[in-house]
């Protein structure tokens, strides 16, 4: 009989999180260097077994793995010996699967020829759901290679989180077991680190029973617990915000995801770019940092258009509210941001003497950007602010929480909703082809609002839709772009007109000159980006894009 695969890992849970962050950054550990940096992923996994544990009986847990890859059957032996350096050795089988396929439907492999082995044609129920945001490297020591990875845990049941916590893994991928020995003494020196002889499964299971403990699990305390510890320090708010909401590199939205946990995704994703930027906007060193807190900002508004029906509206509409406050804000400092920078570009080439006529301008809106950015600090200073974010912060972290009930055939997964959602979106800019030719900028603005919530809702959805679905988004993207153009374009003439106007006895003969050259200057760009629009209209409105959409929402 051939020997099974053996996994062989350490294990630990973390008490400090701030050891595991050092831990998963260091460079070296023991006699291993880390090579690249660490990588995130989102994992989902769903611990089955038929209804009467025939699985656990006969010894093993079995786990659908959920990621941007795929679903993956892992069979494991619950039975464990001790490796070198007090590693847990034991067996372990993997094969493809499918999430909500009978196990009999399965791609054919090892894993599931044991499944099959031991429970037959009984129907497989969800025990346990886990969802993990990973973040792993590669540590290398000649041959040897061990798999280093930090695992922010929260246990579902129901829809409903009942656990957290941190946990670390160095698993051998290849060389000598020995090779753990070195590092487990190393881990073993931290004393933000307990070693654990648990799985995940064992520990969401404990947790389920009411048996497991904080200070045995290692489980987050919440934001109220650190406040009320009167011997542990206040942590920073953005800080504590932005570290506790660590993302990978996309939003992992899948296609069986229920709709408002697809949204909660997405969501949890941009309020983690928003805070990210948080401590750049406050300095005001760099103005891309107030461009990308915005951005993230309104992702996060239009995602609560596109997934927002399945919440309970009175229950998150104060979500709502605090981005739309926040965003206003941002909103005002960034739009004379890029006002202050098309200026600077227009002057660059020309004569000192015209650069300096036009400095009333470009002071009147430097003062008007001063102005914005004082109520900005002053709106991220409130403790209205940090209230919404942790109140926020918790409601992106909570599966299930303000869900709307569905009824057992109401359509509810990305895969069921998302096709007429994209469909709709594309026909609202389609609607805007009759009057395309003799559409004022009102209209032209109004169009690149359609524009952007397709490009959102194609945009949401990407993971699931896959790679076919980059080439629609870029071309949504370049209409957009050259609408936003446009409209920047058009404000910039309204505003400098305004000033000509109101300003108009304090200008010398110079200066209104130089000012009504630049107006005029925008007033072109204008007509020339009207004119110009018909290359990126008809990307996305030709038979050959309509055809690519149809492809890609039917691969759903």
């Amino acid at each position: 009989m051939t020997a099974r695969p053996v996994e062989l890992e350490l294990k630990y849970r973390v008490t400090d999180p701030t050891t595991g962050e050092r831990l998963i950054a260091a460079e070296r550990l023991a006699e291993l260097a880390a090579s690249g940096s660490p990588r995130t992923t989102q994992l989902e996994d769903r611990y089955v077994d038929t209804g009467d544990g025939a699985l656990a009986r006969a010894g093993f847990a079995v786990r659908l793995r959920q990621s941007g890859a795929g679903t993956v059957v892992s069979v494991k032996s619950l039975a464990r010996t001790e490796g070198p350096g007090g590693a847990v050795r034991r067996e372990e089988l993997e094969g493809p699967a499918d999430r909500v396929a009978a196990a009999v439907e399965w791609p054919p492999s090892d894993a599931r020829s044991l499944v099959l082995e031991h429970a037959g044609d009984a129907p497989l129920v969800e025990r346990v759901t886990v969802r993990q945001l990973r973040r792993k490297r590669v540590l290398r020591s000649g041959p040897t290679r061990v798999e280093l990875s930090l695992d922010e845990v929260d246990v579902v049941a129901r829809g409903t989180i009942v656990s957290r916590f941190l946990e670390l893994e160095a698993e051998l991928l290849k060389g000598p077991e020995e090779a753990l020995a070195g590092l487990g003494a190393v881990l073993d020196a931290e004393v933000g680190l307990r070693r654990s002889r648990s799985s995940k499964l064992e520990a969401a299971l404990a947790a389920l029973d009411g048996t497991a403990e904080i200070e045995v699990s290692g489980e987050l305390p919440t934001e109220a617990e650190l406040r009320a510890g009167s011997d542990l320090p206040s942590p920073d708010p953005s800080a504590a915000a932005s570290g506790r909401l660590v993302v990978g590199k996309a939003p992992g939205v899948t296609a069986d995801d229920h709709i408002a946990e697809a949204g909660r995704k997405v969501m949890r994703f941009h309020l983690a770019r928003m805070l990210d930027y948080e401590a750049g906007t406050r300095s005001g060193l760099d103005p891309e940092d107030v461009h990308k807190m915005r951005v993230a900002t309104r992702r996060q508004r239009a995602a609560w258009r596109v997934f927002g029906e399945s919440f309970r509206p009175g229950r998150t509409k104060r979500y709502r509210k605090g981005l739309r406050e926040i965003a206003g804000r941002l909103g005002a400092v960034r739009d004379l941001d890029v006002q202050l920078e098309a200026a600077d570009a227009y002057r660059a080439d020309l004569p000192v003497a015209e650069q300096r006529a036009l400095e009333p301008l470009m002071n009147a809106w430097r003062s008007h950007r001063e102005d914005a950015r004082v109520l900005l600090l002053r709106e991220l200073d409130a403790d209205g602010f940090r209230r919404w974010v942790d109140e926020y912060r918790d409601f992106v972290r909570t599966e299930g929480a303000q869900v709307l009930a569905v009824g057992p055939v109401q359509p509810h997964r990305v895969r069921d909703t998302a096709p007429s959602r994209i469909w709709a979106a594309y026909e609202a800019v389609r609607g805007y082809e009759p009057v395309l030719r003799w559409a004022d900028v009102e209209t032209l603005h109004e169009l690149r609002i359609a524009g952007k919530w397709l490009r959102y809702t194609l945009e949401f959805v990407r993971e699931a839709l896959g790679p076919g679905s980059a080439p629609l988004i870029a071309r949504v993207t370049a209409m957009q772009d050259h609408l936003g153009l446009l409209n920047d374009a058009d404000v910039t003439a309204s505003m400098a007109r305004t000033f000509l106007v109101e300003h108009a006895g304090e200008l010398s003969g110079l200066e209104s000159a130089a000012i009504g050259r630049y107006l005029v200057d925008r007033e072109r760009a204008v007509a020339r980006l009207r004119r110009t629009i018909g290359p990126t209209w008809r990307g996305i409105t030709g038979p050959a894009y309509r055809r690519a959409l149809g492809r890609v929402v039917a691969g759903l």
